[in-house]
């Protein structure tokens, strides 16, 4: 079910069928619809339903100005669809809700949260020097439970990357960075560029220094992530004799992976103290 929640997440705004969901996860339309169901306690129907109308509420209550723009990115093709799907589902309006500018009273559907088990038989890290980076990207800030709509923040990034002028090279960067005591931070979905000037000013910004770091192969699919972070941080690190350093962390997504299908791996560099 990782591979159909990751799916769903990351195309969230996007008409996709069963039968791709299906796909992604291996299995028939019908084995996927029966599994999704027993799994999650939802049809893959209403989930994604609700998921949409959560992040549309979510919008409006931050005030987004167009509600056919928030309407038409939670799927529905006009202003009246949209707001009898919404009515139906949280008992107030669209406008209503932009009004209240709050989510309180709401039950809104949050993303179903992935497998979070360690890995067994983790592959060795290797260590390397990280050079100095310009990141620029798409940011959010998360703590580590509603990190599991990074999926949706790679979706919007993949439409508007080709908007960065200065890129360098094809590889692509999950920073994660500014954590605070309370388990929040910062994740940047970037790629690398020679300079900030050119940049959309709602684009956001980070120099990463030359570091040294401990990498990880990650082979699985992109759903499982959570498993071999989790295994790094709470397994590797505290039996390692490292020490983290005060940096950013990051995933590197090179050309082998495929944004599309989650497949092709990806590295997970962790910085240590040298």
């Amino acid at each position: 079910m990782s591979k159909a929640i990751w799916f769903i997440e990351s195309q969230l705004a996007e008409d996709i069928t069963l039968d791709e969901i299906a796909a992604v996860a291996g299995i028939s339309r019908f084995q996927m619809s029966r599994a999704f169901s027993l799994a999650t306690g939802w049809s893959l129907a209403r989930y994604r339903r609700g998921r949409r109308l959560a992040e549309a509420a979510r919008c409006l209550a931050e005030g987004a100005p167009d509600i056919l723009a928030v309407a038409l990115d939670a799927g529905y093709g006009s202003h009246e669809a949209f707001t009898r799907a919404f009515r139906e589902h949280f008992g107030l309006t669209p406008e209503q809700l932009r009004a209240r500018r709050s989510l309180n009273t709401l039950e809104l559907v949050e993303p179903l949260k992935m497998d979070e088990d360690f890995v067994e038989g983790l592959e060795p890290a290797r260590f390397e020097d990280g050079r100095a980076l310009l990141v620029a990207g798409l940011g959010a800030r998360y703590d580590w439970e509603s990190s599991k709509g990074i999926p949706a923040q790679w979706q919007r990034f993949n439409a508007c990357a080709d908007q960065l002028p200065g890129q360098v090279g094809q590889v692509a960067y999950g920073v994660s960075c500014n954590s605070d005591g309370a388990g929040n931070f910062d994740y940047i979905c970037g790629i690398e560029v020679t300079d900030f000037d050119e940049l959309p000013a709602d684009f956001t910004r980070l120099r990463i220094a030359p570091q040294r770091y401990a990498v990880f192969a990650h082979r699985d699919h992109i759903s499982t992530i959570r498993r071999t972070v989790n295994t790094i941080w709470n397994k590797w690190l505290p039996g390692s004799g490292y020490e983290m350093a005060d940096a950013p962390d990051f995933e590197r997504y090179d050309k082998d992976f495929d944004p599309e299908t989650g497949d092709g791996g990806l590295e997970i560099w962790i910085p240590i103290k040298a």
